[in-house]
């Protein structure tokens, strides 16, 4: 179980989750350079509008993210079934010249 000492946008609080310190450092790290990049746009000062862009920017990215995948497992299943068709039509052609 992990900690992280959370300072940012005005607020500083702690969490604990299931993952480790390294790995809950890096998803706030992560996170910061989001927010970060969101102020140096200079669009929006308010802690409340930079968490909220912030976070649609991340769904925006695990939505893509999803999609792709979701498109590279219909491929390879398209793939997969093309080659159990083309390994099927070859195991009958074999079996039919054996008969003969």
């Amino acid at each position: 179980m992990g900690k992280l000492q959370i300072d940012m946008l005005g607020a500083s609080f702690a969490v604990q989750a299931h993952e480790d310190d390294a790995y809950l450092k890096k998803l706030l790290n992560y996170y910061t350079e989001i927010t970060n990049t969101i102020k140096q746009a200079g669009h929006l000062k308010d802690p409340v509008q930079i968490s909220i862009m912030a976070g649609i920017t991340l769904v925006d990215e695990l939505y893509k993210e999803k999609q792709r995948n979701a498109s590279y497992s219909r491929a390879l299943n398209n793939s997969n079934d093309a080659e159990a068709e083309r390994l099927t039509i070859q195991m009958i052609q074999t079996i039919d010249k054996a008969l003969q």
